[in-house]
């Protein structure tokens, strides 16, 4: 019975189910359904991404092979050891990974590793070898391992990973690869906005197609050699922040991508 100076306000019913709550199984059903969809999808993709990844890298490191045992040996004999430059960089969900690719510039000394000392650290070797991207060629090893992918954002650096918008961020959804949207559409002469915006695009649409198209321009830009560096500089330089002005930080080797 309602209290003096109330309003009785009648309840509507639902359709219950057996323990009494609110039946809303069909609904339930549908969403879970979706849900299972979208993953099957991105697991499809996957599959289909690392069968490629292995169908190209696997015969490309064999047949390249001689081509590998030959820069390896003027790397030695021209710039001593190592041969091989490594790096932590991002991978998948910003796990940390070794990227392996071929040394273009000698040993940084104390004080002269920053970006405005790549253009007197670079030989004429290491030159050539990114302008051909035979520097690139160990880096397979990754694709072959599963630290990377052929096609997907470039691996930056670790440190890079707190400069990040919550956006750009979202380009580490992926295995990161040796190509990608931004390298077959500017490679390093984009700005540093302009790449993680395209690697963003680049999460959102991922497909087998895009990627073979993605080879396909990258093969026909590397034939080229657009891009190779930004303007101004021997490489790249440092990555100052989403949003950020360009700006040049202390930096290493192979600051961007190549």
């Amino acid at each position: 019975m309602p209290i003096a100076g109330t309003v009785a306000v009648p309840t509507a019913t639902r359709p219950a189910g057996r323990e009494g709550a609110p039946s809303n199984t069909g609904a339930t059903k549908a969403v879970d359904g979706v849900a299972a969809g979208g993953a099957a999808c991105r697991v499809q993709r996957f599959r289909a991404a690392r069968v490629l990844d292995l169908a190209v890298a696997l015969p490309v490191l064999v047949l390249a092979s001689p081509v590998i045992l030959g820069v390896a040996l003027l790397i030695r004999l021209r710039m001593g050891s190592p041969v091989l430059f490594r790096q932590e960089r991002a991978g998948l969900a910003g796990e940390g990974f070794e990227l392996v690719k071929f040394r273009t510039m000698r040993q940084a000394a104390p004080g002269d590793d920053g970006p405005d000392s790549d253009a007197d650290r670079l030989t004429p070797l290491g030159r050539a070898l990114r302008s051909t991207s035979l520097d690139e060629l160990p880096t397979l090893l990754n694709v072959v391992r599963g630290d990377m992918s052929l096609v997907g954002p470039r691996p930056l650096p670790v440190r890079y990973l707190a400069r990040y918008s919550p956006e750009h961020a979202r380009r580490h959804g992926v295995r990161p690869g040796i190509t990608g949207w931004a390298q077959a559409n500017g490679r390093n002469a984009l700005s540093w906005d302009e790449q993680l915006d395209m690697d963003v695009w680049y999460v959102d649409r991922k497909s087998l197609r895009l990627d073979i198209r993605i080879l396909r321009d990258t093969v026909a830009r590397v034939v080229r050699r657009d891009g190779i560096n930004a303007d101004g500089h021997a490489t790249r330089p440092e990555f100052p922040g989403s949003g950020a002005a360009s700006a040049e930080v202390g930096g290493v080797e192979a600051t961007g991508p190549s």
